[in-house]
Order: structure tokens, then sequence, then C-alpha cells
């Protein structure tokens, strides 16, 4: 690892969230896709950026499982 890396740590919980227009699961590759997406933002702002995708994403649908995404910036 090098300075100015960041390391995700996370549950299947947002990958696996059903949502969107016909109420299908995120899955791990648009969820990679929204990771790398975030970390071109300030480590302060992801948070709210990965939430608000989220929350978007699942529209009306219940939350189906834990949602942990941890990251650290080296």
């Amino acid at each position: 690892m090098q300075k100015g890396d960041i390391l995700y740590i996370f549950s299947d919980g947002y990958a696996d969230q059903f949502g969107g227009p016909k109420g299908k699961k995120l899955m791990a590759g648009k969820f990679r896709e929204i990771l790398i997406e975030a970390s071109k933002l300030p480590i302060t702002k992801q948070k709210e950026f990965l939430n608000n995708i989220i929350e978007d994403w699942k529209g009306p649908h219940e939350q189906v499982d834990d949602m942990l995404v941890i990251g650290v910036s080296i």
C-alpha cells in the first residue's frame, strides 16, 4: 500500500440491496464502480455519497440486510 490509497472493508448488504427501476439487486460489479467513484472524493464526503446512492437505489424497497462500509485512507 502507498500513501493516498484507500482500503474499503464492507459487508454484502450494500450490493445485495434490491432497488432501481426493476427492483433487482445492486450487485457487486455496480458496487465496485460506486466505490471507485467514492474514492475520488475526500474521505469526509464519502459517507454522504454512499448513503445518497443507496437511498436513491433502494427507493420504496425495504432494506434487506445490514450495510457496513468502512473506508481507511492511507
